[in-house]
């Protein structure tokens, strides 16, 4: 089992430390490998409220172990994991640390740490928990990063962190015309690496400006492989709040992008599927506005539609795969396809694609054939990355 690697932009070889263990020990707990890399250094923490040390935050442990820490940066949802998705967050103040903490999420200029930024920092750290999904921005905001880094000559450590979704890869590749930042690279919606593992493919597929590399660390976890089923112990954010929404996100994701409520608002986000009027179910759920979803979808509104939360902790995991036919029968159900879906769906799905096929009447088992070129390229290119046993399959 990998349980550690160092790698640079010089070209050295990975070293790969060897460990056995049935017990997953995350990248941020392995504190006495990399905390001599950080020693005498000016530290810049990436994180948010998943980047924890057992029951204490990675910022607060790393300042009680004498680590320089000088500042903070916050990506979507902000360092303490509050915010709306897609809700701009001003620069400030962390009270328990008192660190200046600066947002990495909002109008494009903000996503990456500019030069002034770093001016005080000589290393970053990134510790974020990821879910494996293409269009969850933590891996944009981590190829910013890794960009400043390379930028400016500074040195970036991951520590890694399991892939919940880690078990499968699945759906389109997303075309490189429609790059955003809920998607940047040329991967599947769901691409089945560590965000470790993601940041080498950044790196060695020359996907930073200029096709440059940045100085890369990744501490890796032990105990870990691509069969293991990992459930986060902190929510990842305010919308995925356990398991069965985790698991259900890359299929429920698309959603966001037509008519449809993925139950933002309710006490199952990404659980649940509906829209007003609508003729498909019979769960009914009324979204309103509460922390991480002040304005949702049809706010106010009663939805019909599907309860998924006994599928999605139990048979998308038997599976794994991206399922297709709720986003299929809900357009074919919807009396006004037009309307069906917004701007925002290419975006999610990496084309049109997808959009097109749907609205030719495609069924899902035409429509995932014509996926499979593109993840066969994806799959020999991920495995080139991979720091662990990968799953069968």
């Amino acid at each position: 089992m990998v349980a550690g690697i160092t790698s640079s932009a010089r070209g050295q070889e990975p070293i790969l430390i060897q460990h056995n263990t049935d017990t997953v020990v995350v990248g941020a707990e392995r504190t006495a490998v990399y905390l001599p890399l950080v020693h005498g250094q000016r530290v810049a923490v990436v994180t948010n409220q998943t980047g924890m040390i057992g029951g204490r935050h990675l910022v607060d442990s790393l300042l009680t172990l004498k680590v320089n820490v000088v500042k903070v940066f916050g990506p979507e949802h902000g360092f303490r994991g509050d915010a709306d998705a897609g809700e701009h967050m001003n620069d400030g103040k962390d009270p328990q640390s008192g660190l200046p903490v600066v947002s990495l999420y909002g109008d494009q200029k903000h996503r990456k740490p500019s030069p002034e930024q770093l001016s005080d920092v000589d290393v970053l750290i990134y510790d974020i928990q990821d879910v494996g999904v293409r269009f969850y921005t933590y891996m944009s905001t981590l190829h910013y990063v890794m960009e400043a880094a390379m930028e400016n000559g500074k040195k970036v450590i991951v520590l890694d962190r399991p892939d919940p979704n880690g078990f499968y890869v699945d759906g389109p590749v997303l075309d490189p015309a429609y790059r955003s930042f809920v998607g940047m690279h040329p991967v599947p919606i769901v691409h089945g690496m560590t965000v470790g593992e993601y940041a080498r493919m950044i790196n060695g597929e020359g996907w930073l400006k200029g096709g440059r590399k940045c100085d890369l660390t990744v501490i890796a976890c032990k105990g870990y492989t691509h069969s293991t089923f990992y459930e986060p112990p902190v929510r990842p954010s305010p919308n995925l709040p356990n398991i069965p929404a985790m698991y259900l996100y890359p299929s429920l994701g698309l959603f966001e992008g037509t008519i449809v409520s993925v139950g933002r608002g309710t006490d199952h986000p990404f659980q649940c599927i509906g829209y007003p009027g609508n003729s498909v179910g019979q769960f009914h759920f009324t979204p309103k506005s509460m922390p991480g979803a002040k304005d949702p979808p049809h706010k106010g509104r009663l939805c019909a539609g599907l309860d998924l939360q006994a599928y999605g902790g139990f048979q998308s995991r038997m599976e794994k795969r991206l399922r297709l036919h709720w986003l299929i029968g809900f357009y074919a159900e919807t009396a006004d396809k037009a309307a069906f879906f917004n701007a925002f769906f290419d975006k999610l799905a990496g084309g049109p694609d997808l959009r097109e096929r749907i609205v030719r009447g495609e069924d899902e088992d035409t429509i995932r054939a014509s996926w499979e070129p593109g993840l066969k390229s994806f799959k020999t290119m991920r495995k080139k990355y991979l720091l662990y046993d990968d799953f069968k399959n």
